[in-house]
């Protein structure tokens, strides 16, 4: 059995369907059936098995790992007002607001369930490491409103905030998942920050993808950071790039909230400014910097060249995803 499926059915003898009352765990089923692409869960169980073949060790890492990002997507899409996830309405949507709140908070709580079914012995050390993921996704997420009246946001700024909203996880699945395979703090850190450099290359790609991926295979509205205004790392390199009178334009676009009907000629607008700077180019050197810190993490650590060969072709894949 591979190591997704291994995960599936670890999911499918861990889900929620039977927990009442359902009004609060039917939203915990829904948004957990919608699937994604389980990155973080899989990385967690890849760490380990750079280590040892007792890859089932690691699936309580994996299905915390799983439940805790589930939880603060559905928070985010109610503070993003967010309609879509997953190509399906959002969890606030299609229930309701309360529900979601309600739904996430119990998720938190059931990641920390998930996360003490680990080896006692190892408890002491994944629990330290899996509460600064926790802290460091909520204060990335800070971060990340802080950004919306924040004047001016520098590029620095912007990577320290999703490194923090985003690949902070990825760090502490893989870092969690080595030393439940066996591995020393060294080597642990070392796969932990391959995931770190890779989390931050895979987010500049989704901010890409929101503006220039296709929406079929997005699975949400193309634009949609656009439309919220967000200070994305393509808004930031604009500006640093733009002439006056264009940084003027992109300011007053990233400023004004048009009407439903309105929303598609200032994405378009927005979007003709990102390729007339080279944006997509830009956007292109700054992950591929990171991607060559993930794969000299990896290069750095002692395993043989076949260990380590599945995550080298996981990290292309990414890299080269349009959804």
């Amino acid at each position: 059995m591979d190591i997704h499926q291994l995960f599936r059915t670890y999911q499918k003898d861990n889900n929620f369907s039977q927990y009442t009352p359902r009004e609060l765990y039917e939203p915990i089923d829904y948004i957990l059936s919608l699937g994604g692409k389980q990155i973080r869960p899989l990385l967690a169980l890849m760490a380990c098995q750079l280590f040892s073949k007792e890859v089932s060790a690691a699936l309580p890492i994996a299905s915390a790992v799983e439940i805790f990002h589930n939880f603060s997507l559905v928070h985010d899409d109610i503070m993003d007002e967010s309609p879509i996830r997953r190509g399906q309405p959002s969890v606030h949507k299609k229930f309701n607001t309360n529900t979601a709140i309600l739904s996430g908070d119990v998720m938190l709580v059931y990641a920390y369930e998930h996360l003490s079914k680990v080896a006692p012995a190892l408890l002491p050390i994944i629990l330290p490491i899996f509460n600064e993921v926790a802290i460091g996704v909520c204060e990335g997420q800070q971060m990340d409103v802080n950004f919306e009246t924040q004047a001016i946001v520098s590029i620095p700024e912007y990577i320290r905030m999703i490194e923090l909203k985003t690949s902070v996880l990825l760090y502490g699945a893989m870092k969690m998942g080595a030393l439940v395979g066996g591995a020393s703090i060294e080597d642990s850190e070392l796969v932990g920050e391959f995931g770190r450099n890779m989390g931050i290359a895979f987010q500049m790609q989704d901010d890409w993808l929101d503006t220039f991926g296709a929406q079929a295979k997005v699975g949400k509205r193309i634009g949609g950071d656009i439309i919220q205004n967000k200070k994305t790392a393509l808004v930031i390199k604009a500006l640093e790039l733009a002439d006056e009178a264009t940084q003027e334009e992109l300011n007053q676009l990233l400023s004004s909230t048009p009407a439903p009907e309105g929303e598609e000629a200032k994405i378009e607008r927005v979007t003709s400014i990102f390729k007339e700077l080279g944006i997509p180019d830009e956007m292109k050197k700054i992950m591929a910097i990171y991607k060559d810190k993930a794969v000299h993490n990896l290069d750095l650590l002692n395993r043989s060249e076949a260990a380590k060969k599945p995550l080298y072709g996981f990290l292309d894949m990414l890299m080269e995803r349009e959804h």
